[in-house]
């Protein structure tokens, strides 16, 4: 299985499409979703859901129109549902990007569970703090962990937004993320991917842990 990382937007919100075969999920389609679209037909790749970290608006600025191109469903955690189509709630409005808005989700992710697409297996964290409903997906067959703007290479989320909290965004990473295993890829909302070994080395917001 590969994974590929695609920065879109005018904040470069990484997307990543993990594929096996010709079939792939795809994470925060947050902007550009012509570009995705024809991305993803120019290597005859067949997505089967997307799957959104979190709904602020630079992770799901696409997502109707790969959802109205491929005719696939989409996942959100339930303390976001409604973040989807409320551009108070999902930030467009407050950083003047215009109203970015998509239609309800089509799975609203409720515990963290065991989840199963196509050939894809991933387990769910919710690891709340950046904003309240932000999602994890452990890719355990890869060793990879698409994290959203939970952690970062050398950083953590951002809390200065509604719903965010410091402290709760580090007991996520402590409690779920460095029980991993440390070789394990973390796969960020932005920059550059990273490790978990990498991370608890040298992340000054991850001292003491």
């Amino acid at each position: 299985m590969d994974w590929t990382q695609l920065p879109l937007g005018p904040l470069a919100t990484n997307c990543y499409v993990l594929s096996h075969g010709k079939e792939c999920v795809i994470f925060d389609p947050g902007s550009e979703g012509e570009k995705l679209a024809e991305w993803l037909n120019q290597n005859s790749l067949k997505p089967l859901a997307i799957l959104l970290t979190h709904a602020h608006f630079d992770h799901i600025g696409a997502v109707e129109h790969i959802r109205q191109t491929f005719h696939i469903p989409v996942y959100i955690h339930k303390a976001e549902e409604q973040w989807l189509e409320n551009p108070e709630l999902n930030g467009s409005n407050r950083f003047g990007m215009g109203a970015i808005t998509a239609a309800p989700a089509d799975f609203i992710v409720e515990t963290e569970e065991e989840l199963e697409i196509g050939p894809f297996q991933f387990k769910l964290f919710h690891t709340p703090g950046h904003s309240p409903g932000s999602l994890s997906y452990f890719f355990e067959e890869g060793g990879a962990l698409f994290a959203g703007d939970t952690l970062f290479m050398g950083s953590i989320g951002r809390t200065d937004l509604p719903g965010g909290d410091h402290q709760l965004l580090l007991d996520s990473i402590h409690h779920k993320f460095l029980a991993l295993p440390e070789e394990t890829i973390v796969l960020p909302g932005h920059g550059p991917a990273t490790s978990i070994a990498s991370e608890m080395d040298s992340n000054p917001f991850l001292n003491g842990f």
